[in-house]
């Protein structure tokens, strides 16, 4: 039974290839974005981290700002 399943016929070699194949493109694809999201975040703490609260509270005063934060909910990566 279960030696059907793998063998499909002798379609199992491409067939289970092929989603090896998948998933670990998936997998890499999944990292590289984790790895550029942590990235992003590390330039934004080192850029934002060090204003001061008056600084902070004039940056989210300002247009700009706040249409990055409705925009920011799209990445374009």
């Amino acid at each position: 039974m279960i030696q059907d399943v793998l063998y499909m016929n002798g379609y199992g070699l491409y067939v289970w290839s092929s989603f090896v194949f998948t998933l670990s493109c998936f997998w890499i694809l999944h990292s590289v974005i984790k790895l550029q999201l942590i990235k992003e975040h590390k330039k934004f703490e080192a850029k934002f981290e060090s204003l001061d609260i008056e600084k902070v509270e004039k940056a989210k005063k300002q247009e700009t700002f706040k249409e990055i934060l409705a925009t920011s909910s799209v990445s374009k990566i």
